[in-house]
């Protein structure tokens, strides 16, 4: 299935018929590990008064926070705001004034070793432990272990140009599965591999989301920068959700102008009852 550029799509037929907009954060939203730029802070924030929205991210609670709940602005409505980082494996709502998380699918701390350990072990061999790391290069996020090439904090560039052909990425992930067969190893981002539970990914992470919310899949958009078969957005399209794809968060902020021009105010939120759970 070919995704296409929100500037390809009948926005008015979609904005018709979502009835929540979900939004990948790296390279989407943000640049990664950077937070949202003043512009996108506004709109995102003037967004979540409007429909519901969910945050469905790779990268840790930690994370998310920094790049976009300690941000918003104070008309953000962030009891209509759904905030899923590592794929979906951790859920967290705006409860009697904090991020309080509602399920996790975390790894227990042996296994959470061993992944560790592999890693390392096969990164070696392979001749991808890189002598120059922007930040740690192996992250424990709770529900899933995270790899990274480059370091968490590689600047976007270093990291698009470092496996271009994602073989490198595939090479490692191949090794390390086969150490772990009752876990999923898969590419993440442009430079890391993810370890998590089977069946934690973007699918599972919008799939969830509906069944929360009582939606069809059908009627949740999903955002995202990396919406190629094998991409880490793209699960969530494969899931049934009617894909927007964007070139980087300037793209993202024209999609979000556009929304803002068709998605009229609502003062009623479509999930009040969880709000209060």
């Amino acid at each position: 299935m070919v995704v296409q550029s929100w500037t390809e799509l009948d926005l008015d037929e979609l904005c018709g018929k979502a009835c929540l907009f979900g939004f990948d954060l790296d390279n989407t939203l943000a640049s990664s590990k950077q937070p949202m730029k003043p512009a996108m802070i506004e709109r995102f924030s003037e967004l979540t008064t409007r429909i519901p929205v969910a945050l469905i991210s790779g990268g840790s609670m930690a994370v998310v926070t920094m790049q976009v709940l300690d941000v918003l602005n104070d008309h953000a409505a962030r009891g209509n705001l759904h905030v899923m980082p590592t794929s979906g494996s951790r859920y967290y709502r705006w409860q009697h004034g904090q991020w309080t998380l509602i399920y996790a699918h975390d790894l227990d701390k042996p296994t959470v070793e061993a992944i560790e350990s592999s890693l390392e072990r096969h990164a070696k061999a392979l001749g991808l432990w890189e002598p120059e790391v922007w930040g740690p290069r192996i992250e424990n996020r709770g529900s899933q272990i995270t790899f990274s090439a480059l370091g968490q904090y590689a600047p976007v560039a270093v990291k698009q140009h470092w496996d271009p052909d994602d073989s490198k990425k595939h090479a490692l992930a191949a090794r390390v599965s086969r150490d772990f067969p009752d876990l999923r190893v898969r590419t993440g981002g442009y430079s890391s591999v993810d370890v998590s539970k089977h069946g934690i990914d973007k699918a599972y992470a919008v799939r969830k989301l509906a069944e929360l919310l009582g939606l069809s899949v059908e009627h949740i958009a999903f955002v995202g920068d990396r919406m190629t078969p094998g991409g880490n957005d793209y699960p969530a399209v494969e899931a049934g959700a009617m894909g927007i794809k964007v070139n980087d968060p300037a793209d993202a902020l024209g999609l979000m102008d556009a929304l803002l021009q068709r998605i009229a105010k609502h003062p009623d939120s479509l999930d009040d009852s969880l709000a209060d759970q």
